[in-house]
């Protein structure tokens, strides 16, 4: 005979059944408000002065000047203006590495009389998850996916600053100073990770490696490629170039207080046909007139680097941030950009406005992002005009291009979520979502640094999408509090509400009138409720599998 379950046990149980109810009942409603048609409110205006934003709006128009005239010339015609879900889908992926939730696809159905772009962006650029994301794509540009070595470095204190850094939208040029002019404890000062990350065998950093980091991260020029002798691969630069740019940093070394400058330290190498090492000045390899006179050899780099007149930092920002808009730089490779020209439509006009505004970056985005040229289509309504090659090329049509893995891998976390995953959701759910996100990528395949290059899917990273765990334990209608299938098969009103949100939280749009008749058909073929979570589930996984998913466009 059972005995009676004792006080705790019973405790236990009734614990689990309040939370089991509290979860029942948040999807319910959350569900219920998502599904039901919104009510219009009154438009929520960009967080910006007008002021301001009629100025963003007019170098928003002389760029777009002058990609017309580039389009004049190549007798190219562009292509029309995308519609709102879409622009919301691109800014969502290229700001937050995920596709908006049907949460907050419903809050714009809400508004009336908004410049969704802006209104949307405003929304994005407060939102934590869009400084954490792009502190994650810089601090790969800058240090690499690696731990390296855990006494010395911290990557997760590195990208946390900057993330702080880009949240409290801190001048650019003040972020890179702070990375090749830094000193401390890579703990309390994460900035110094830049620099302690390549430090190998127990030495001081290494000049060469923060040499090439520098020269590719802040000026896009790989003059890394003269290291070993002079005119590699055609280039111009000599091998005394790069090595006296290591040189700057060659009193940098590591004391009991962290990283420090010894002057007593210098940096030497032994150059191509010589016998011995010699000792080598800090030089730069172009203005040296911008260089300061005083300071450590790290603050007159830093300072010679960010100098206004040196117009390859700012260049540089303007490519990188283009190609995370776009997925595409301006200039590819992403970091080598001629010093000398010639340079594409936009790119001088929105370097001197980047320059002209003290190096904003926010004020950056939203520049590009009110551009025709972000907000054109990528499809033709017309099949006599379709999208050419030459159309996207020339950014007279918006380059449909392939989702990145982190990309992917987040679409299909947010997707299987109706309410939105912020830094408002439970912090279990988010380090699960982080976890499933690493995981994902490194299977899929982790390109390291940022470098915009399309190799294309291959069949393995196919396999993985159609197959694999992420998009079967996230469409499995075996948890039907947890994934957005089973809860819209249990809670829509009728089967066309729940094939528009199925499509609405996958594809950020709705279904066509065939795609909604066929679905919808399906859905009603369902005898009982557990042949329809059934049908909805395969709605979600087959949707999600669609080669329309996994392009940005």
């Amino acid at each position: 005979m059972n005995s009676a379950p004792s006080t705790s046990s019973w405790l236990l149980w009734l614990r689990n059944a309040v939370i089991l109810g509290a979860l029942a009942a948040g999807a319910f409603w959350g569900v219920a408000e998502l599904l039901a048609p919104p009510l219009a409110k009154a438009g929520i205006a960009p967080s910006l002065p007008k002021a301001q934003l009629e100025d963003i709006q007019r170098s928003a128009q002389a760029v777009d000047a002058d990609f017309e005239k580039a389009w004049v010339q190549q007798q190219i015609q562009p292509f029309a203006k995308a519609d709102d879900l879409t622009l919301m889908r691109r800014l969502s992926l290229a700001l937050t590495g995920s596709i908006p939730s049907l949460q907050e696809l419903r809050m714009l159905e809400s508004q009336q009389s908004v410049d969704v772009p802006q209104w949307w962006l405003s929304h994005l650029l407060s939102d934590r998850r869009t400084s954490d994301y792009l502190a994650e794509r810089l601090a790969r540009v800058y240090v690499g996916i690696e731990n390296g070595q855990l006494l010395i470095y911290r990557r997760r204190r590195l990208v946390d600053w900057l993330s702080d850094a880009i949240q409290q939208n801190r001048p650019y040029d003040q972020i890179a100073r702070s990375l090749i002019d830094s000193n401390g404890i890579w703990t309390t000062n994460p900035e110094v990770n830049f620099v302690t990350v390549t430090r190998e065998n127990n030495k001081g950093p290494d000049e060469v490696k923060l040499a090439a980091k520098v020269s590719r991260a802040f000026l896009g020029v790989r003059i890394d490629c003269v290291q070993c002798h002079d005119g590699k691969l055609g280039s111009t630069w000599k091998q005394t170039d790069f090595h006296q740019l290591a040189a700057f940093f060659g009193q940098a070394g590591f004391a009991l207080n962290g990283l420090r400058d010894d002057p007593k330290q210098s940096y030497k190498v032994r150059y191509l046909g010589k016998t011995d090492e010699e000792k080598v000045p800090a030089l730069v390899p172009w203005k040296p007139e911008l260089l300061p006179a005083k300071g450590t050899p790290r603050a007159k780099l830093a300072a010679w680097v960010t100098a206004k007149e040196n117009k390859a930092f700012a260049r540089t920002l303007v490519n990188r941030m283009w190609a995370l808009l776009f997925n595409h730089p301006l200039i590819a490779p992403v970091d080598d950009i001629p010093l000398d020209g010639p340079f594409p439509a936009g790119m001088e006009l929105l370097s001197d406005d980047l320059i002209a505004h003290g190096y904003d970056l926010q004020r950056l985005i939203r520049v590009i992002v009110s551009t025709k040229v972000f907000q054109m289509s990528s499809q033709s309504g017309d099949p006599a005009h379709p999208v050419t090659t030459a159309a996207e090329n020339a950014w007279a049509a918006f380059p449909v291009t392939r989702l990145r893995p982190e990309q992917m891998a987040g679409s299909v976390i947010q997707a299987a979520s109706l309410s939105t995953i912020d830094a408002e959701t439970h912090v279990l759910l988010r380090i699960k979502r982080d976890i499933d996100v690493n995981n994902f990528v490194k299977r899929y395949g982790d390109s390291g640094e940022d470098n915009f290059e399309d190799a294309g899917g291959t069949i393995p990273q196919r396999l993985l999408l159609m197959n694999g765990n992420m998009i079967t334990n996230n469409t499995s209608n075996k948890a039907p509090l947890v994934n957005a299938s089973s809860r819209i098969s249990m809670l829509a009103p009728d089967n066309a509400t729940a094939v528009e949100a199925a499509y609405l939280s996958i594809f950020t749009r709705r279904p066509t009138p065939s795609e909604k008749t066929y679905f919808t058909g399906l859905l009603a073929a369902s005898k009982s409720a557990n042949s329809r979570s059934t049908a909805m589930s395969d709605l979600y996984w087959t949707l999600m599998n669609a080669t329309e998913f996994s392009w940005n466009h």
